[in-house]
């Protein structure tokens, strides 16, 4: 379902596309809007639940560049898309500690396209 850098990554258990416009709006001397659109981006709001070590790893390695390509579904064009993105702040959930080793249950996080 998605490739980071043309290597595929394990199947989200959430994906959510955010499509932004990139806009500068103002309003003229008669009080009507004026919107300039920019640009469009996506956001990808992404989640896995009970990664292996192996995978978790791979995972936080693949978006640790600063810049990375990003192969995703589009609702908007119906088919896969590539973009350059960066990621957002990473969160990983500890689901317990037992004998000296920590099992993670989750991780989260965004890519917002550059």
């Amino acid at each position: 379902m998605l490739k980071i850098d043309g290597v595929g990554i394990p199947t989200p258990s959430d994906f959510q596309v955010g499509i932004q416009d990139i806009s500068k709006a103002e309003r003229n001397a008669r009080g009507s809007m004026i919107i300039e659109r920019i640009a469009t981006k996506r956001k990808l709001e992404i989640g896995w639940r009970y990664l292996t070590d192996q995978q978790l790893k791979q995972l936080l390695n693949a978006v640790s560049p600063v810049f990375f390509q990003v192969d995703y579904p589009d609702p908007q064009t119906g088919g896969q898309r590539q973009g350059t993105f960066y990621a957002g702040d990473r969160t990983v959930g500890a689901m317990d500690y037992i004998d000296s080793k920590i099992r993670w249950k989750e991780i989260k996080f965004n890519v917002i396209e550059r």
